[in-house]
Protein backbone atom coordinates (compact mmCIF):
# COMPACT_ATOMS: atom_id res chain seq x y z
CA UNK A 1 0.00 0.00 0.00
CA UNK A 2 1.05 3.37 -0.84
CA UNK A 3 1.10 6.19 1.99
CA UNK A 4 1.87 9.60 1.12
CA UNK A 5 1.91 12.05 4.02
CA UNK A 6 2.59 14.91 1.96
CA UNK A 7 2.21 16.22 -1.02
CA UNK A 8 4.77 18.22 -2.10
CA UNK A 9 8.75 17.32 -1.21
CA UNK A 10 10.58 19.80 -2.90
CA UNK A 11 13.44 17.94 -4.29
CA UNK A 12 11.81 17.99 -7.84
CA UNK A 13 13.11 22.05 -7.91
CA UNK A 14 15.98 21.75 -9.11
CA UNK A 15 14.92 19.69 -11.97
CA UNK A 16 15.74 16.31 -11.27
CA UNK A 17 13.38 14.15 -9.70
CA UNK A 18 13.52 10.29 -8.09
CA UNK A 19 12.64 6.82 -9.88
CA UNK A 20 10.88 3.75 -7.66
CA UNK A 21 14.08 2.71 -6.90
CA UNK A 22 15.04 6.02 -5.73
CA UNK A 23 17.90 6.78 -8.31
CA UNK A 24 17.74 10.49 -9.56
CA UNK A 25 17.04 11.44 -13.17
CA UNK A 26 16.52 14.77 -14.65
CA UNK A 27 13.08 15.28 -15.64
CA UNK A 28 13.75 15.47 -18.55
CA UNK A 29 14.77 12.26 -18.93
CA UNK A 30 13.00 9.16 -21.81
CA UNK A 31 12.04 7.05 -18.28
CA UNK A 32 10.05 10.14 -17.50
CA UNK A 33 8.81 11.01 -20.69
CA UNK A 34 7.02 7.59 -20.88
CA UNK A 35 6.00 6.79 -18.18
CA UNK A 36 4.31 10.72 -17.98
CA UNK A 37 2.32 9.86 -21.48
CA UNK A 38 1.30 6.84 -19.45
CA UNK A 39 -0.14 9.30 -16.95
CA UNK A 40 -1.68 11.34 -18.90
CA UNK A 41 -3.17 8.57 -21.08
CA UNK A 42 -4.77 7.50 -17.67
CA UNK A 43 -6.45 11.03 -17.13
CA UNK A 44 -8.13 10.77 -21.03
CA UNK A 45 -9.78 7.57 -19.80
CA UNK A 46 -10.64 8.80 -17.50
CA UNK A 47 -12.58 11.54 -18.75
CA UNK A 48 -13.94 8.89 -20.93
CA UNK A 49 -15.12 6.84 -18.24
CA UNK A 50 -16.71 10.40 -16.98
CA UNK A 51 -18.40 10.87 -20.02
CA UNK A 52 -20.37 7.43 -19.96
CA UNK A 53 -18.20 5.16 -22.04
CA UNK A 54 -19.06 2.14 -22.36
CA UNK A 55 -17.43 -1.02 -21.04
CA UNK A 56 -16.52 0.75 -18.30
CA UNK A 57 -15.33 -2.50 -16.00
CA UNK A 58 -12.77 -3.20 -18.81
CA UNK A 59 -11.72 0.78 -18.95
CA UNK A 60 -11.36 0.39 -14.93
CA UNK A 61 -8.90 -2.54 -15.54
CA UNK A 62 -7.27 -0.31 -17.66
CA UNK A 63 -6.40 1.95 -15.55
CA UNK A 64 -5.28 -0.10 -13.08
CA UNK A 65 -3.21 -1.85 -15.59
CA UNK A 66 -1.12 1.32 -16.67
CA UNK A 67 -0.26 2.26 -12.91
CA UNK A 68 1.24 -0.99 -12.88
CA UNK A 69 2.87 0.22 -16.02
CA UNK A 70 4.08 3.17 -14.69
CA UNK A 71 5.55 1.29 -12.09
CA UNK A 72 7.19 -0.84 -14.14
CA UNK A 73 8.60 2.12 -16.10
CA UNK A 74 9.91 4.33 -13.20
CA UNK A 75 12.24 0.97 -11.85
CA UNK A 76 14.64 0.32 -14.39
CA UNK A 77 15.01 -3.14 -15.08
CA UNK A 78 18.79 -4.88 -13.99
CA UNK A 79 19.79 -8.27 -14.93
CA UNK A 80 18.30 -10.36 -11.64
CA UNK A 81 16.75 -8.26 -10.16
CA UNK A 82 14.34 -8.57 -7.09
CA UNK A 83 10.48 -9.19 -7.51
CA UNK A 84 9.21 -5.96 -8.50
CA UNK A 85 5.86 -5.29 -10.22
CA UNK A 86 6.10 -5.88 -13.84
CA UNK A 87 3.39 -5.80 -16.80
CA UNK A 88 2.53 -9.99 -17.42
CA UNK A 89 1.79 -10.81 -20.75
CA UNK A 90 -1.50 -12.17 -19.31
CA UNK A 91 -2.29 -8.30 -18.65
CA UNK A 92 -1.68 -8.48 -23.17
CA UNK A 93 -3.95 -10.94 -23.76
CA UNK A 94 -7.02 -9.51 -21.56
CA UNK A 95 -6.72 -6.54 -24.27
CA UNK A 96 -6.68 -9.35 -27.00
CA UNK A 97 -9.74 -10.54 -25.92
CA UNK A 98 -11.53 -7.83 -25.40
CA UNK A 99 -10.21 -6.38 -28.67
CA UNK A 100 -11.73 -9.55 -30.20
CA UNK A 101 -15.35 -9.89 -28.36
CA UNK A 102 -15.26 -5.66 -29.53
CA UNK A 103 -14.59 -6.03 -33.10
CA UNK A 104 -16.74 -8.86 -33.41
CA UNK A 105 -20.07 -6.55 -33.58
CA UNK A 106 -18.56 -3.69 -35.51
CA UNK A 107 -19.86 -2.56 -38.59
CA UNK A 108 -16.98 -2.85 -41.70
CA UNK A 109 -14.62 -0.37 -41.74
CA UNK A 110 -15.45 1.26 -45.40
CA UNK A 111 -13.13 4.62 -44.94
CA UNK A 112 -10.47 6.19 -42.39
CA UNK A 113 -12.66 7.42 -39.12
CA UNK A 114 -12.41 11.04 -37.71
CA UNK A 115 -11.95 10.93 -34.24
CA UNK A 116 -15.60 11.99 -33.17
CA UNK A 117 -19.05 10.96 -33.26
CA UNK A 118 -20.76 10.92 -30.08
CA UNK A 119 -19.07 12.35 -26.53
CA UNK A 120 -17.25 9.11 -25.35
CA UNK A 121 -16.31 7.85 -28.64
CA UNK A 122 -14.12 11.48 -28.79
CA UNK A 123 -13.05 10.95 -25.26
CA UNK A 124 -11.75 7.03 -26.38
CA UNK A 125 -10.14 8.35 -29.85
CA UNK A 126 -8.34 11.24 -27.84
CA UNK A 127 -7.07 8.35 -25.16
CA UNK A 128 -6.18 6.22 -28.23
CA UNK A 129 -4.02 9.32 -29.94
CA UNK A 130 -2.56 9.60 -26.49
CA UNK A 131 -1.98 6.20 -26.13
CA UNK A 132 -0.04 6.08 -29.67
CA UNK A 133 2.33 9.11 -27.96
CA UNK A 134 3.23 6.60 -24.68
CA UNK A 135 4.00 4.10 -26.79
CA UNK A 136 6.29 6.20 -28.91
CA UNK A 137 8.05 7.19 -26.01
CA UNK A 138 8.33 4.39 -24.45
CA UNK A 139 10.13 2.87 -27.64
CA UNK A 140 12.41 5.90 -27.62
CA UNK A 141 13.21 4.79 -24.00
CA UNK A 142 13.78 1.02 -25.28
CA UNK A 143 16.44 2.17 -27.66
CA UNK A 144 18.07 3.78 -24.92
CA UNK A 145 17.85 1.26 -21.81
CA UNK A 146 15.53 -2.04 -21.13
CA UNK A 147 12.39 -2.34 -21.34
CA UNK A 148 9.91 -5.36 -20.26
CA UNK A 149 8.36 -6.17 -23.88
CA UNK A 150 5.13 -6.85 -21.83
CA UNK A 151 4.98 -2.66 -21.92
CA UNK A 152 5.81 -2.32 -25.15
CA UNK A 153 2.95 -5.21 -26.27
CA UNK A 154 0.27 -3.34 -23.71
CA UNK A 155 0.70 -0.11 -25.55
CA UNK A 156 0.44 -1.36 -28.76
CA UNK A 157 -2.55 -3.41 -27.87
CA UNK A 158 -4.50 -0.72 -25.50
CA UNK A 159 -4.28 1.73 -28.63
CA UNK A 160 -6.32 -0.81 -30.90
CA UNK A 161 -8.46 -1.75 -28.07
CA UNK A 162 -9.42 1.88 -27.63
CA UNK A 163 -10.02 2.26 -31.58
CA UNK A 164 -12.37 -0.51 -31.18
CA UNK A 165 -14.39 1.28 -28.29
CA UNK A 166 -14.43 4.59 -30.20
CA UNK A 167 -16.18 2.45 -32.65
CA UNK A 168 -18.14 0.63 -29.92
CA UNK A 169 -19.52 3.76 -29.08
CA UNK A 170 -20.65 5.26 -31.92
CA UNK A 171 -23.31 2.54 -32.38
CA UNK A 172 -21.11 0.06 -33.30
CA UNK A 173 -19.47 2.06 -35.86
CA UNK A 174 -22.57 3.20 -37.89
CA UNK A 175 -22.36 7.04 -36.33
CA UNK A 176 -18.56 6.62 -37.26
CA UNK A 177 -17.04 10.18 -38.84
CA UNK A 178 -15.47 8.72 -42.20
CA UNK A 179 -12.64 10.95 -43.91
CA UNK A 180 -13.95 12.26 -47.36
CA UNK A 181 -10.87 12.61 -49.03
CA UNK A 182 -10.26 15.70 -50.91
CA UNK A 183 -13.82 17.24 -49.87
CA UNK A 184 -12.75 20.19 -48.98
CA UNK A 185 -9.80 20.96 -52.01
CA UNK A 186 -12.17 22.33 -54.27
CA UNK A 187 -13.46 24.70 -52.18
CA UNK A 188 -10.68 27.17 -52.45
Amino acid sequence: MVTLSKLYTKTGDSGMTRLGDMSQVPKTSARIAAYGCVDELNSVIGLARASGAEHDDVLARVQNDLFDLGADLCVPQVDGEEERLRVQPQQVLFLEQQIDDLTQDLAPLRSFILPGGRLPAAWLHLARTVCRRAERATWLLAEQEQVGEPVLLYLNRLSDLLFAMARAANDGGEADVLWKPGEGADDA
